[in-house]
């Protein structure tokens, strides 16, 4: 069930004005079961899977909580590894299989390489017919059926185990609650991804019904559609069909594709993540923020400080600072680094594209703790910056707009860069029109769906958000005037210039 759709809108009103009639017992069944529906609407049999994990994790949770010793370490692990073998074998197992069949052609081994195939395949059609999914004949057709948003309620049950481990969290005895956790329909499918602490307890609460809140709910669920749909569905046709065969585009065309993907992707992503966090708040529950205006960001760790903040802040807990962060030495700073940036694109998908585009950022993070440790035997106050942390940046560079300015685009430009691989089909396409975007000259026609006054409407549109995010960050709606007022005038502006082709969110295949 899209959230850009008549269908959730209507789902949404039944299940808020059913909630808020019930008390909590009845409260916390009624959205249990809404979530479970809300998913089914997508892929049906998938439920069993989630439903797997859920009684793992909730079980392991408990004889954590009340082992000791090595045990516990052994519990958590093979809960990780439960979780992370469901993961592996929906969403990886066709990208390992091919990379490693093609390892052994290459080392001269095809009747290993065409075993391998034959005995994987095998197994993975074996086990997807136990999920109702009898068309599939290979496991190449894993994508196809990747159950929804499994990666992120992956990581939210890993969450869990590991902050019960740590004690940082009770183990939940509620059943009901702790699959709720997991399944809650907002952030179920794309985030974003909480820590049990934040939570967990607000399912043992109940609200009452808060005008304050549903009115910053609405609004902030109104203006992620706004950007869903009048932005990012928007700058998607131009994308969409410059990326589809960069081969015929020239260099300004893909230029201005790249540039109009960044502001895509972002306000589809954040879109989504207004949308639940909003819907969330509606009802009484405060989800973390997941978005912070990042590309006004000054650096690329800065960046990251403000882009898919619970992803960000999940790696950095839970497998950067783990791994030593910055505590074991340079050199092993900067692998850390590498390997969490890796392992970040590899959770975007398995396909090489999204490596690469990891590994970048993860090289940029990595040439900017260099960059200000050069700058500071120079003299210059800087402080190493420290994943997904802001740096320091010295009095002078703070004061000076100019620099501050050069240093949002020096960023920008960097990130955007990285995006072409995050979009392109392939590496061949991506190095492809990396090649090509600066041969890109005013001169050249422009290969696009958009007629000109449709490309510069979505020029004024990316304008208009960045001065929106830079200045009112969180619309304001105390004043019940005001909300009527802005609420009515989003809605009606969506409705007038929204792209309705019921485009899937862009996060929803991770």
């Amino acid at each position: 069930m899209l959230f850009n759709s008549l269908q959730f809108l209507l789902f949404f009103t039944v299940v808020t004005l059913s909630y808020f009639s019930l008390k909590w017992q009845g409260r916390w069944i009624l959205l249990l079961v809404a979530s479970c529906y809300f998913y089914m609407v997508f892929q049906p049999a998938y439920i069993l899977i989630l439903f797997l994990t859920i009684v793992i994790d909730y079980m392991a949770g408990i004889w954590i909580e009340k082992a000791s010793g090595k045990s516990r370490r052994w519990l958590l692990i093979l809960s990780l590894i439960s979780n992370l073998g469901i993961l592996a074998f929906f969403k990886y197992l066709g990208f390992f299989t091919e990379n490693i069949s093609l390892l052994f052609e290459k080392l001269s081994m095809p009747g290993v390489a065409e075993s391998v195939t034959e005995q994987v395949n095998r197994v993975f059609v074996k086990v997807l017919h136990v999920f109702g999914q009898s068309g599939i004949s290979s496991y190449k057709d894993n994508m196809s059926i990747l159950p929804i948003g499994l990666s992120f309620h992956t990581f939210q049950a890993m969450s869990y185990t590991i902050e019960v481990y740590r004690g940082n969290q009770k183990a939940e005895k509620h059943f009901g609650i702790y699959a709720l956790y997991v399944m809650f329909y907002p952030q179920l499918v794309a985030g974003p991804i909480e820590r049990p602490q934040n939570v967990l307890w607000q399912f043992h609460d109940y609200f009452k019904y808060d005008v304050e809140k549903v009115k910053a709910g609405l609004m902030q669920m109104a203006f992620g559609l706004f950007k869903k749909l009048v932005i990012a569905d928007r700058l998607a046709m131009l994308v969409d069909h410059a990326y589809a065969d960069p081969a015929q585009q020239n260099g300004l065309t893909l230029l201005i594709a790249t540039f109009f993907y960044t502001f895509q992707i972002y306000c589809d992503f954040s879109g989504y993540s207004d949308v639940a966090i909003g819907a969330a708040r509606v009802m009484g529950f405060t989800l973390m923020d997941n978005f912070k205006t990042p590309y006004i960001a000054q650096s690329i760790s800065e960046f990251w400080r403000r882009w898919h903040i619970s992803l960000s802040t999940w790696f950095r807990d839970y497998l950067y600072i783990p791994l030593g962060g910055n505590r074991k030495g340079e050199v092993r700073q900067y692998l850390n680094m590498l390997i969490v940036f890796l392992a970040s694109g590899l959770w975007h998908g398995p396909n090489w594209t999204y490596v690469i585009w990891g590994g970048l950022n993860g090289l940029y993070q990595i040439l900017a703790v260099l960059r200000d440790k050069l700058l500071a035997k120079m003299g210059f106050s800087r402080v190493p910056p420290s994943l997904v942390t802001s740096p320091v940046h010295d009095k002078e560079s703070r004061k000076s707009p100019v620099r501050v300015v050069i240093n949002v685009l020096i960023t920008f430009t960097l990130i955007m860069l990285t995006w072409v691989f995050f979009r392109a089909r392939s590496l061949a396409d991506a190095f492809l029109i990396l090649k090509r975007i600066p041969t890109a000259s005013v001169s050249d026609t422009i290969d696009s769906p958009l007629n000109s006054v449709e490309m510069w409407f979505s020029v004024f549109l990316i304008v208009f958000l960045l001065l929106k995010e830079q200045f009112y960050l969180t619309i304001p709606t105390r004043s019940t005037i005001r909300f009527a007022i802005l609420f009515g005038l989003t809605t009606f502006v969506t409705y007038l210039f929204g792209v309705f082709s019921s485009n899937q969110f862009i996060y929803f295949q991770f």
